[in-house]
């Protein structure tokens, strides 16, 4: 199996160029990076400041062993009294990956976590943008290999949002099916 990079460069170019027809192949689109997010504004709404505490450092080690890397806290930008937010209060956590540790997590995503994910029949093409960006939603944050279900606190949803800097939405698609994603 070729890791990530090394297909890019053998398979993915060629096919693009012939398929697109680039003058170059820096033309080819990539992958720019990958961006991890989730959010925990609901359970931290009704929370004391130390369950806020426990709650904000349970999911920052989570997300910080799937991305190899330190995740760091979302602020709410405004106060919305209704969901018992205070402007500054911490609502979520986020990480985003480029280099080696998004090829890394990209190869994992794809050969691991989809196929290990509940009810996963692939990809749906509405899920690539028009500046052929794809935004993922896994539940269960379990999924992933390093974190242990019996071990978890708590299980929450992410968002997986791998960005490219391709032209459209057919390029997008194109180059994330040439790079082994299983869209249907």
């Amino acid at each position: 199996m070729l890791k990530l990079r090394e297909k890019y460069n053998k398979e993915v170019v060629p096919a693009m160029v012939k398929e697109f027809g680039y003058k170059s192949k820096m033309a080819v689109p990539a992958i720019e990076k990958v961006v991890l997010n989730t959010g925990f504004g609901r359970e931290a709404a009704g929370q004391s400041g130390e369950e806020q505490k426990k709650l904000q450092q349970s999911v920052l080690g989570d997300l910080s062993l799937i991305a190899g890397q330190k995740a760091v806290l979302t602020r709410a930008k405004k106060a919305i009294s209704t969901f018992k937010i205070r402007q500054g209060m911490a609502i979520g956590a986020k990480v985003t990956m480029r280099g080696q540790k998004m090829n890394d997590f990209i190869e994992k995503l794809i050969h691991v976590v989809l196929p290990r994910s509940r009810d996963f029949r692939g990809i749906e093409p509405d899920s690539v943008d028009e500046g052929g960006n794809l935004t993922i939603a896994i539940k269960e944050h379990i999924a992933f290999p390093e974190i242990s279900p019996e071990k978890a606190k708590r299980i929450f949803g992410l968002e997986i949002i791998v960005s490219t800097d391709a032209k459209s939405k057919e390029e997008g698609l194109q180059l994330l099916k040439l790079l082994g994603f299983p869209i249907k």
